[in-house]
C-alpha cells in the first residue's frame, strides 16, 4: 500500500488549460434516457480543478446543509439536510429548462440528518435515529410525503457519531452505519490517562454497519443484524455491484498528540491514523477501538489506551484478527461520500471505479487543514487498480485552510445523474455541484 506524505498534497496536478476552454462551449451530456440537453459549465469551472476534458457547473447554492444525495431518472435531485430549513429536511431540486441548473425548490421531511437512497419504487432517508421509507410515482417523486413507513427506529444518538448512513443491495437489504459515541473508548472520553475500557461496551450498540430489511417495518435493534463492529464512525458508504459488496470509509481517531504527547508528536497525529476504505463481508471487524492504521507503517497498531506505544501492533483479543482496508489516504480529511461509478459519461478509466468525498476535518490543528475535495480511486475486477488520485479540487477556496471555519465549501454527499454527470453536495454553503464530461 502506498505511503503519502504531506507533501503529496502539493502534487495534486495542474488545472488544464482545456478545462477553462469548455466553458466557453456547450457540453453535451448525450442523455439518451430524457431529450437531449445541452450543459454549459459555470464560468472557470465553479471555480472546481478538475482534469483534462471535464467542467463542472453550479445547480444550486444556499439550500441548507446539504449532506448526502440522491438524482432520479428524471433528473430530480433529492437532498438530505442535516438540519430542517424552513420545516423541511429533505429538498427536491428540479431542472424545468434543461440547462443544468434547478429552478424549482420544494421539500419535505420534518427531520434533519445525512442518509438518502433511491432503489426500486422506493425512496429512503434517515433521522440520526430512524430511517423512513417514501413510495415514488410515476416521475420517481416521493408521495406520502407526511406518512412516510418507519423501516427502522430507535437507534443510539448521543450526538457525537450520530449521522446515520444507508446503503441498499441487490437482496432487499439496507445498511445502516451506527457511529461510536466516543473517540478512543475511554472511561472519560478523550481524557488524557483516562484508559480504554476492555471490552468497549459501545460496541454492543454503536461503532459498526446493521442489517436490516429494507421491506419490513419498524425494525430496531433486535429485529437487526450486526453485519459488521469495529468502525468508529462511517459517513460514507456504498455498494459495489461489481462484486456485491459493502464498502465503506472510516473516520479514523482524534487527539494521539493531545492524550499521548509522549508517543506522539504534532505532525504525527496530524498526519494519523488513516482514514481507511474498506471491503465488508459479513461478520467482519476493523478492530476500533483497540486498534487504528498506520498508513506510513502500513499495518495496524496497537492503540495507546490499550497499552500501545506507536509501534506495538494488535494484541490477542484486542484487534489481532481485525482486516486491512484496502485504500489508506492520510489522516483527518474526514471522508463523507463514497460512490462506485457506473456511467458512461466519463472515460473508461473511471468506470467502476470509486469516488471519495472528503470534508475536511478539524484534528490536524495547529497544522493547516487538508481535504476538502474529491478523490478518485480505480477499480478492476472488483479491487483497486492504482493509486489514489485528486479529482475535483478548489472547493475550500484560496488556502491556507487553518480551521475548517475557513473553507469556502466542504463536499459531502456524492450522486450519479441518469446521464452519468457527478452531483457533490456542500453542507458548509449548500450549494451542489454538476461535474460533466466533453467527449469530443
Amino acid at each position: 500500500m502506498k505511503k503519502f506524505s504531506r507533501s503529496y498534497f502539493s502534487r495534486w496536478y495542474i488545472p488544464v488549460a482545456a478545462c477553462i476552454a469548455i466553458s466557453a462551449i456547450a457540453c453535451s451530456t448525450k442523455n439518451k434516457d430524457n431529450a437531449p440537453g445541452t450543459i454549459v459549465p459555470d464560468k472557470n469551472n465553479a471555480e472546481l480543478k478538475l482534469p483534462e476534458g471535464f467542467g463542472a457547473l453550479k445547480v444550486a447554492d444556499s439550500i441548507g446543509e446539504a449532506r448526502h444525495l440522491v438524482v432520479n431518472r428524471n433528473g430530480d435531485i433529492l437532498v438530505k439536510l442535516n438540519r430542517t430549513r424552513d420545516g423541511k429536511g429533505i429538498i427536491i431540486l428540479s431542472d424545468k429548462d434543461k440547462d443544468g441548473r434547478a429552478d424549482s425548490n420544494t421539500g419535505f421531511g420534518d427531520y434533519g440528518g445525512t442518509g438518502i437512497a433511491l432503489k426500486g419504487n422506493y425512496l429512503y432517508a434517515s433521522s440520526n435515529s430512524s430511517v423512513f421509507r417514501y413510495p415514488l410515482d410515476e416521475n420517481g417523486l416521493p408521495e406520502k410525503t407526511n406518512a412516510p413507513d418507519t423501516i427502522v427506529y430507535g437507534l443510539i444518538d448521543r450526538r457525537q457519531h450520530n449521522s446515520k448512513s444507508i446503503i441498499l443491495d441487490d437482496n432487499d437489504n439496507i445498511y445502516v452505519n451506527i457511529g461510536a459515541y466516543s473517540n478512543a473508548c475511554q472511561e472519560r472520553d478523550r481524557t488524557k490517562d483516562s484508559p480504554g475500557m476492555y471490552p468497549c461496551p459501545i460496541l454492543d450498540s454503536a461503532g459498526g454497519i446493521w442489517q436490516f430489511k429494507a421491506n419490513a417495518l419498524k425494525q430496531s435493534y433486535g429485529q437487526g443484524t450486526r453485519y459488521a463492529t469495529g468502525l468508529r464512525n462511517v459517513v460514507g458508504l456504498d455498494w459495489n455491484r461489481q462484486d456485491q459488496s459493502l464498502y465503506v470509509m472510516q473516520h479514523g481517531r482524534d487527539n494521539l498528540h493531545d492524550l499521548f504527547p509522549e508517543l506522539y508528536d504534532v505532525r504525527a497525529s496530524a498526519e494519523l491514523p488513516a482514514e481507511a476504505l474498506y471491503k465488508i463481508e459479513k461478520g467482519d471487524d476493523a478492530g476500533w477501538p483497540y486498534i487504528y492504521y498506520d498508513q506510513i507503517q502500513e499495518k495496524n497498531i496497537l492503540s495507546p489506551e490499550y497499552g500501545g506505544d506507536g509501534k506495538k501492533v494488535p494484541e490477542e483479543g484486542k484487534g489481532k484478527n481485525a482486516i486491512d482496508p484496502i485504500v489508506a489516504f492520510p489522516g483527518h480529511m474526514a471522508p463523507n461520500g463514497l460512490l462506485f461509478y457506473t456511467g458512461s459519461m466519463f472515460p473508461e478509466k473511471y468506470k467502476n471505479g470509486a469516488f471519495v468525498a472528503f470534508h475536511g476535518s478539524w484534528n490536524r490543528a495547529p497544522e493547516e487543514q487538508e481535504g476538502f475535495m474529491v478523490a478518485f480511486v480505480p477499480f478492476k475486477g472488483g479491487k483497486p487498480s492504482g493509486d489514489w488520485e485528486v479529482f475535483a479540487g478548489g472547493f475550500a477556496g484560496e488556502g491556507p485552510i487553518m480551521s475548517p471555519g475557513d473553507a469556502e465549501h466542504r463536499p459531502c454527499g456524492l450522486a450519479q445523474g441518469p446521464d452519468g454527470s457527478l452531483y457533490v453536495s456542500d453542507d458548509a454553503n449548500g450549494t451542489i455541484y454538476r461535474i460533466i464530461y466533453n467527449a469530443e
